[in-house]
C-alpha cells in the first residue's frame, strides 16, 4: 500500500470505529454537567485515560474496566476469558500503577457455555497474580456476554493528558507472539512465563515513579495510530509518527501491523533526554523499542512513509473520542524535567 491507501484504511478500520462511538455516549452520561468540575463527581470524569485515577493519601486509586465483543467470546471463549483480565491489568499498567484485584460480570446460556470462559479468566489471573474477588453471574441470559473490572494502585501516573510539544513518540511492543487468526489481536502472553510476564508489566510502573515520562497509553482495538490519536487528543497535542520506524515482525504487511492490538504494546510520550534511558529499559527484557516520531504543537495526526507525509485527522477540526466543548484539562503529576 501506498501512504494515502495506509490513510484511507486507517481512517476507515473497525477499530477507529469503534472509538468515535465514545463522544456520544459521554454527551448522554455528562449531559447537564461540566466535564470536570466538582458537581460532575456523579457522572464522568474527562475521558481519554486508560482508567479513572482517584486521588488517595500519596498516590491514586486506578479504576478500569473491559467489555469482550461477542463474536471473539463465541469463536475463542477461553481466549475471551484470559484478554478480559489481561487488558485490565494493561490498562492499569498504562497509567503507571500496579494491579490489585478484579471483579467480573459474566452471563450466559447455562453453566457450561460459562465454563471456558471463566476458565481463561482463571488461567491469566494465575499467571499476572491479579486474584479475581468476585463480580456477579447469571446462566439464564440468551447469549453468553463477559466484562471485566480492575482496582489498582499508582503512586505516580502516566496519563494520556500529560504529552507535551517537543517529546519523542516512543512505542514498546513484545514481538515474541503471533496472529490470534483472524482477529487482528497479537498474543504474546499466553505461553509466557509467568515471572517474565510479571516484570515485563511492572515496567510502566518503574518508569513513571522513577520520573523518565509522564504520558503513556496502552496500544487498543484503535491500533497504533488510532491511540495515538486519543493520546494526541486528550493533550491537546498533534502527533507525527514515522511508519518506517515502527518495529514490526518480519514479514507482517506495515498495512496490517498498524491495526494491531498486542497483549504488551505501549505509546509514550517521553522528553528527548529521556527517550534513550526509556528504551533501553524495555530492550533490557526482550522488548522492542523504538522512537517512532515527535510531539507536535498543531493537533494534527500525520503519518511520514518514503519522505511523504499526509494528515490522518485533525483534532482541532474533528473530535475523535470527545467533542471539542467537553474536552477538560487533567493535571495529575507536573510533566518530567
Amino acid at each position: 500500500m501506498n501512504l494515502d491507501q495506509i490513510v484511507d484504511k486507517v481512517r476507515a478500520s473497525r477499530g477507529v470505529a469503534h472509538k468515535t462511538d465514545i463522544a456520544p455516549m459521554l454527551e448522554v452520561l455528562g449531559a447537564g454537567h461540566a466535564v470536570g468540575t466538582p458537581d460532575d463527581a456523579s457522572a464522568v470524569m474527562a475521558a481519554g485515560d486508560d482508567c479513572a485515577a482517584i486521588p488517595d493519601g500519596d498516590g491514586w486509586l486506578l479504576f478500569a474496566a473491559e467489555g469482550m465483543v461477542s463474536d471473539l467470546i463465541d469463536a475463542m471463549p477461553w481466549f475471551a476469558g484470559y484478554c478480559a483480565v489481561y487488558v485490565n491489568v494493561s490498562d492499569v499498567c498504562a497509567m503507571g500503577g500496579r494491579p490489585l484485584a478484579v471483579v467480573d460480570v459474566i452471563w450466559s446460556r447455562g453453566v457450561e457455555p460459562a465454563k471456558p470462559v471463566l476458565e481463561g479468566m482463571a488461567a491469566a489471573a494465575r499467571q499476572l497474580g491479579v486474584p479475581i474477588v468476585g463480580g456477579h453471574s447469571n446462566a439464564r441470559s440468551e447469549r453468553t456476554q463477559l466484562a471485566v473490572a480492575i482496582l489498582g494502585r499508582a503512586k505516580r501516573l502516566l496519563s494520556s493528558f500529560t504529552a507535551r510539544e517537543g517529546e519523542r513518540l516512543l512505542m514498546a511492543v513484545d514481538l515474541r507472539g503471533a496472529f490470534v487468526e483472524p482477529y487482528p489481536y497479537w498474543n504474546a502472553a499466553t505461553e509466557a512465563p509467568a515471572e517474565r510476564l510479571r516484570g515485563d508489566m511492572a515496567l510502566l510502573p518503574q518508569i513513571a515513579e522513577d520520573g523518565l515520562c509522564a504520558a503513556a497509553k496502552d496500544i487498543s482495538m484503535a491500533g497504533i495510530v488510532g491511540t495515538a490519536m486519543m493520546l494526541a487528543e486528550c493533550s491537546r497535542v498533534g502527533v507525527r509518527i514515522d511508519l518506517e520506524r515502527v518495529p514490526k515482525p518480519d514479514g507482517v504487511p506495515l498495512e496490517r501491523w498498524l491495526d494491531v492490538f498486542p497483549s504488551f504494546g505501549y505509546l509514550l510520550s517521553v522528553p528527548p533526554h529521556h527517550a534513550e534511558a526509556v528504551a533501553a529499559r524495555f530492550e533490557a527484557r526482550g522488548i522492542a523499542c523504538a522512537d517512532i516520531g515527535e510531539i507536535t504543537g498543531n493537533q494534527s495526526v500525520d503519518l511520514r512513509l518514503n519522505g511523504d507525509t499526509r494528515s490522518v485527522w485533525r483534532l482541532d477540526e474533528q473530535p475523535f473520542i470527545v467533542p471539542s466543548d467537553r474536552r477538560a484539562t487533567r493535571a495529575f503529576d507536573a510533566p518530567v524535567t
